[in-house]
């Protein structure tokens, strides 16, 4: 080979090499520009991807927070209708408290007077020890002075003079037996007064009733709320224009608010707004089919109570009438007590006085039972329930003797009859004895708060104390300010603005309490 083909071979090479190089970087930059766009295309869609994990996840988050926070909603709702409940047997753990407390208080109050009455008694007897002393050490004096006259008397003038004083012995001696006699007597009737009304009172057992101006009506749901006040408030107000009834809605839950002054009205209101809850179709058309049917209901209910108060007492012959007008006292309160147990209690009353004072028993107990039906009068009857309730039972043939009874009840009639006052007294029994017409917690410290505070504005008191369930007040006065005298006036004038200024059941008795204690201590 020669140079020339050696140096054209070395030439070939040459241009071979950087062909090859060049063919190396070109497919070298193909593939680096391969995998960038590869890459990216890979980062688009894991972006992509990323986004749609975020979405999902925000989705997720979003409906967790609403079911914990609707979670949430409904143990606060059951925690509150659990403190509801919880508030609501702690008011009457503190009603039953308030009871117990009273009945000590008038247990307190009855061994005070016990103990007065002792006292009253070691004093008399004291009194008595000390003036037969003094009679004794008199006597004694006396026969000394006799027997130094005796010995200067003949026996004439002995006999006329024990013959004198004889007769003067005798006269008081007949005195004293015509006044233990007398005392004796009317000892003996209030004696016999009170056997007759403990054994009445104690054959009498019913348990207090708690007065209701309103009356709450659970509901299944919140949602009931809203139908029930309708587009616009109009089933609301057409169930109110049905019932006269006022239905409140307020923030309590799965709760509405019925409140009216009359009682009958309140229990059709309730039992028709139930049924219409339960019907679930409330609109004014089923508004007036559900109230006229609840209303049809109560009346039946009404008839059926009259009927089982009079078969309870074994009472015959009353008019169907009057049978259906006693029945309504059962949605009737005084104060807080049922007007139908209070006259079937009356009735009782009235019927064991009379047989213990050897009357009619039957007559009594009629007396009694009808002593208030004017109460469940319709309110357009002008006059006392007394008058009209008299004039109704005449209307339906009563005998004049019960008519005369429930007419002079309060005693607006003059009483004609003995069954009039029998049925006074078992009234008055009825009402006023221990726990029939209770006062709620509020009322009742109200009440005696504002009986002290009455008495503590009179000049000169020092202390006032309500006792004995407001049935009794105890003044102290202050005695280098208040004179004997004085403390008489105080306790006359605080009986008046008593009187004048408050609202009370039956008595209260004012003492007032003026002493000086002087203490020294022996060392």
């Amino acid at each position: 080979m020669s140079a020339a083909d050696f140096a054209f071979l070395i030439a070939e090479s040459d241009t071979f090499n950087r062909s090859f190089s060049l063919s190396i970087f070109v497919g070298v930059l193909l593939g680096f520009s391969g995998v960038w766009v590869f890459a990216r295309n890979r980062r688009n869609v894991a972006h992509e991807q990323a986004a749609e994990l975020i979405e999902f996840a925000r989705r997720e988050a979003a409906v967790g927070a609403e079911e914990l926070k609707q979670k949430a909603e409904g143990e606060i709702a059951e925690k509150r209708a659990d403190l509801n409940r919880e508030f609501d047997r702690r008011e009457i753990e503190s009603d039953v408290r308030l009871r117990e407390i009273r009945a000590h208080e008038e247990s307190l109050a009855l061994l005070d007077y016990q103990l007065e009455q002792r006292q009253e008694r070691i004093n008399r007897e004291t009194s008595a020890v000390k003036q037969a002393r003094d009679a004794i050490r008199a006597l004694s004096k006396s026969v000394r002075k006799r027997l130094e006259g005796v010995s200067q008397m003949d026996a004439e003038e002995i006999r006329r003079t024990l013959r004198e004083e004889v007769m003067l012995e005798c006269q008081d001696e007949l005195r004293a037996l015509r006044r233990a006699t007398l005392e004796k007597s009317e000892q003996e009737l209030q004696t016999d007064a009170r056997r007759i009304m403990i054994a009445s009172m104690q054959r009498i057992a019913s348990k207090p009733n708690n007065d209701l101006t309103a009356t709450l009506v659970p509901l299944p749901t919140e949602e009931m709320k809203g139908r029930i006040i309708g587009r616009e408030g109009r089933n609301i107000k057409a169930f109110e224009a049905a019932t006269g009834v006022t239905l409140l809605i307020d923030e309590s839950p799965q709760l509405v608010l019925l409140s009216s002054f009359d009682p009958v009205r309140r229990e059709i209101a309730r039992s028709a707004l139930d049924a219409l809850v339960k019907d679930g179709r409330i609109h004014p058309s089923s508004i007036e089919e559900f109230v006229q049917r609840a209303r049809d209901e109560i009346e039946l209910v009404t008839t059926q109570a009259g009927e089982d108060a009079v078969t309870k007492l074994n009472i015959n012959g009353l008019h169907p009438e009057i049978i259906k007008l006693l029945g309504k006292l059962k949605y009737r309160f005084s104060y807080n007590q049922n007007v139908l147990d209070h006259s079937v209690e009356t009735a009782f009353l009235a019927s064991l006085i009379a047989s213990e004072l050897g009357l009619d028993p039957n007559l009594a107990k009629r007396a009694g039972l009808l002593h208030d039906i004017g109460k469940a009068m319709p309110g357009e009857h002008e006059g006392s329930h007394a008058t009209i309730g008299a004039e109704f039972i005449k209307r339906y043939g009563e005998t004049p003797i019960v008519i005369n009874a429930v007419a002079a009840h309060h005693e607006e009639v003059k009483p004609e009859t003995i069954y009039a006052g029998l049925t006074i007294l078992a009234d008055t029994i009825s009402a006023t004895r221990p726990g029939a017409r209770a006062e709620s917690m509020t009322s009742y410290i109200q009440r005696l708060d504002r009986l002290e505070k009455l008495a503590l504005a009179v000049e000169g008191v020092q202390q006032a104390f309500a006792i004995q369930a407001g049935r009794e007040i105890r003044v102290v006065v202050a005695p280098n300010q208040v004179t004997d005298d004085r403390a008489r006036e105080i306790a006359k004038e605080l009986r008046a603005r008593i009187e004048n200024e408050l609202q009370y059941p039956s008595t209260i008795k004012i003492t007032v309490i003026r002493e000086s204690r002087f203490t020294e201590t022996a060392t």
